[in-house]
Formats: C-alpha cells, structure tokens, sequence
C-alpha cells in the first residue's frame, strides 16, 4: 500500500493560500500525466475513475472528500469506482464490491463496510467475513457466495485488473482524470486537483 505524506511546511501553505494555488498543480509534482491516455467508457463525458481498496487507510480517510464533491459533481462529469485488484487479497476486496453491486446493496453498504474495517477495527477482508457482513442487507451467506464467484465478477475484476496496469498504478488511492491524469493524495487537495483538471479537460474541448 503507498502511503501519501507532504510536508508540514507544504501543508500550511497550501492551507494558506486556499484555491490561489489551483493555476500552480504542476505535472509531475501535483498530478502524473499518464503516458498513452486511455479511452474513457463514455466520451462527450469527463471521466473520473477512482480506483481504492477496502483495507487501504488512506482510501478511507479520502472517502468523506469524495462523497462531499459526490453531491455536487458537474453534469458534464461521470464518475467511477473502481476498486483494486493488484493481489489476491485486494481482489477479494474486489469481488466483493462488484457482488454488492450485483445484488443492489453496494449505496447502502459501501460505507458501512469502510466503517466497519476502519473505525471499528473488525477484519473483514476476505470472502468468508464479506459474506458474513452482508447478511446484515438482507443477502444470504451462499447468496453472495455464488455472485462473489460469478462469472460477470470475474470478468469485472479483470477489467480492473488491466486498467490498473494501464495506468501503471503502485498503490491506492489513485483518481483518473478522464483517463489522462492521476491524481494520488488522501485529503482536501485531491479534490482541488482533480477540480483543476477538470476545468483543464472542459476548456480543451
């Protein structure tokens, strides 16, 4: 897991000067340009691609930043969630993810699930103990088993997978701009970035 420090001079500063700084995110210090850009799902839409990890910390404390631009995301903007299949234990986390989506409780249970392993500590980070929490959503043990096992799982962790090799990816959380920038960071100024970029991908049009 790659861990996300910046120094506390950077910090104040940053904190200082607020969205001042917005014309100063530089390539390669702010944001990486990825070096073949990637074709997004729907073009005529700004893609932003986050790619976490259930048992990531850093995932978790950028979470509440993501949900707060969530409420308010541009209509010209789609976003996706991708969670990260870089290892056999992220990919249990993987499966999960998409097994919820398939069975229509991932809005209800995705923060609940960070919650659980984050805040309360509990150990649930394979598929025996995923299977045990979504019970709780009204899901069957050998329910959420078998769609843990599916093939439409197993087809959407390999997308996953490749579009994590794409981008060449060494850790989570890493947000994808429209399939030209990654944006890496746990907290507020992630957001300004990827803001930034935005504005930069719709004036580009």
């Amino acid at each position: 897991m790659k861990k996300f420090l910046f120094s506390g001079v950077a910090a104040a500063l940053f904190a200082f000067s607020g969205s001042s700084m917005a014309a100063n995110f530089v390539a390669g210090q702010d944001y990486q340009v990825v070096p073949h850009p990637v074709k997004v799902e729907k073009p005529g839409k700004i893609e932003v691609r986050e790619f976490f990890w259930y048992g990531c910390p850093h995932c978790f404390t950028l979470e509440p930043h993501m949900q707060t631009w969530l409420k308010k995301i541009p209509k010209d903007v789609r976003f996706v969630r991708t969670p990260a299949a870089m290892n056999p234990l992220w990919e249990q986390g993987a499966r999960a993810y998409y097994a919820s989506e398939l069975l229509g409780v991932r809005q209800k249970a995705h923060i609940q699930l960070f919650e659980e392993i984050h805040k309360r500590q509990k150990n649930i980070l394979e598929q025996a103990a995923f299977a045990k929490f979504y019970t709780r959503y009204g899901v069957s043990e050998a329910k959420f088993n078998s769609t843990f096992k599916s093939f439409p799982v197993t087809s959407k962790v390999a997308q996953a997978k490749r579009l994590a090799q794409t981008y060449q990816l060494s850790g989570v959380p890493a947000v994808v701009v429209n399939g030209k920038y990654i944006v890496q960071g746990e907290d507020q100024k992630v957001i300004q970035v990827m803001n930034y970029l935005i504005e930069k991908e719709r004036k580009a049009k």
